[in-house]
């Protein structure tokens, strides 16, 4: 189960994209968010990983 929540950021000439993705603890049965910075092509990847 991923939320998806992307911002675009721009850094000098490079286009960054900020993803934040939902995880469930297999332990305690949590969720927690994990976010990243990437370039946009590489979102849909991001998301997609367990």
């Amino acid at each position: 189960m991923a939320k998806k929540s992307v911002a675009s950021l721009q850094t000098g000439s490079k286009r960054l994209t900020k993803a934040i993705k939902m995880v469930k603890s297999p332990k305690s049965g949590a969720y927690t968010f994990v976010e990243s910075v990437m370039s946009p092509e590489k979102v849909n990847e991001f998301l997609a990983k367990k």
